[in-house]
Parts: C-alpha cells; structure tokens; sequence
C-alpha cells in the first residue's frame, strides 16, 4: 500500500498539477478572506469563519478534479490489469490512493494556517481569536475533503473516462454538501426536517466548526468514507475477476 501511496504522492508532486491545485485553493481562499466583500479586515472580527464558509465549494472542484484519474485512467489505459498482478490486495490498491489524496489535501490546508497566524497578530489585543473553533473547524474542513476524496475515488472506479468521473464526483459531493440541507428546509418534511437535515455533510460540518470536537460527527464522516471505499472495493472486484 506504501508504494502505491508513494506512487501517488510522487505523480501529483512531479507534475505541475499538485501545484497549481495547492496554489489555487490557496489563491482563491486568500482572495475571499482578505480581499473581497465581508473581507475579515472589512468585518472587524478576528475569526476565519468566511475562510469555512468558502474553503469546501473549493474543494467541490478541486477534489474531484484530482481523483479523476484515480481508477479511470488505469482502466483506459489498460494498466489496471497490470495493477491486479501485483502482490496487493484490492483494499491496498484503494488505500494507497485514497490516503494519497488525502496527504494532498492536507498539503493544500498547511499554507492556510497562514491566515490563522495573521488574524491572531491582528485581534485586539493580540491573540483575540477563538483558537478552540479554529482547530475543530480545520479537523471538520480535513474531513469533509476526505469525503470528497473518497467519492472521487469511488465515481473514478465507476468509468474509464476522466470527465466523467469528475462530473460525478462533483455532483454527489454537491447533493451530499449542499443539496441534502436546502432540500431539509422544504415545509412538506415538516417534523422530520431536522433530521433529515443531519444526513447533509454541511451539518456536520458546521457542528465541527463551534469548537467541540463530538465523536458523533466524526463517526459520520468516517461512515460516509468506508461507504465510499466499499463501495469502489465492490466495483474494483467484479473487474478483478
């Protein structure tokens, strides 16, 4: 699984796509948090929240983009036959991927904690931000992009073509992040909206982001993960035999 991973790790790095994927969520979220309107420096309070807010529709794009290739281009290609020769197991093929684009991600979020230092020289007094909020809101931000990388792995397995996979990814993780919490404020659902409205990846989220880290929010988003993982292991079996 190691090689796998490093494999991974080594064709995002050694091309210029893992730079410009760091560079523009890096870009683009600098731009929201310092420059355009509600600007924290325009708002006048010393927390990340307009970081939050716009980080994971970045990450809608960014994620899927990245995991495309995971399984399609193996299987167009033909190398995924060469793959399956290897002394691997299908779970370690999964993982090596998986984890590869989850230390992506975690590269992406290191430049970030920039912000964060920033804000916590320019509160008044100094250090006047919620640091406990902070944390939890970036441990919540790692693991919806992780849900994001684990449905970009499981619609990569679903085709050989790359657009495809990625228009998938993008739509599922859109329903999943977004779609599920606007569909919980319809009046037909009534009593049950509350409900239904914890099934959306948003509300867990948002939960993370008060500064309590709960188990129960973790526990979701490592469920919606194995789900994703099993059901691309699923998928990977029938083309393996």
């Amino acid at each position: 699984m190691y090689q796998i991973f490093k494999k991974e790790v080594n064709t995002f790095l050694s091309s210029i796509v893992g730079y410009i994927v760091i560079g523009v969520f890096f870009t683009a979220t600098g731009l929201f948090v310092w420059f355009f309107k509600d600007n924290i420096l325009d708002y006048g309070f010393a927390d990340l929240s307009s970081f939050f807010q716009i980080a994971p529709f970045i990450f809608l794009f960014l994620i899927p983009a990245t995991t495309m290739r995971a399984f399609a281009e193996e299987v167009k290609s033909g190398t995924i036959e060469l793959l399956f020769t290897k002394p691997l197991s299908t779970w370690q093929i999964i993982l090596g991927k998986y984890f590869a684009s989850c230390y992506l991600v975690f590269l992406a979020l290191l430049p970030t904690t920039l912000y964060y230092y920033s804000v916590y020289q320019l509160g008044n007094p100094q250090g006047n931000i919620d640091s406990a909020a902070v944390l939890s809101s970036y441990l919540g931000l790692f693991f919806l992009a992780c849900v994001f990388a684990a449905i970009g792995i499981f619609t990569s397995s679903l085709t050989d073509n790359q657009v495809t996979a990625f228009i998938l990814a993008f739509t599922l993780c859109l329903i999943l992040y977004y779609g599920i919490g606007q569909l919980a404020q319809l009046p037909l659902l009534g009593d049950f909206a509350y409900i239904f409205a914890q099934i959306g990846l948003d509300y867990q989220y948002d939960a993370l982001g008060r500064g309590l880290i709960d188990s129960r929010n973790v526990i979701y988003f490592i469920s919606v993960i194995f789900l994703a993982l099993w059901g691309t292991k699923l998928k990977l079996s029938t083309i393996r035999l």
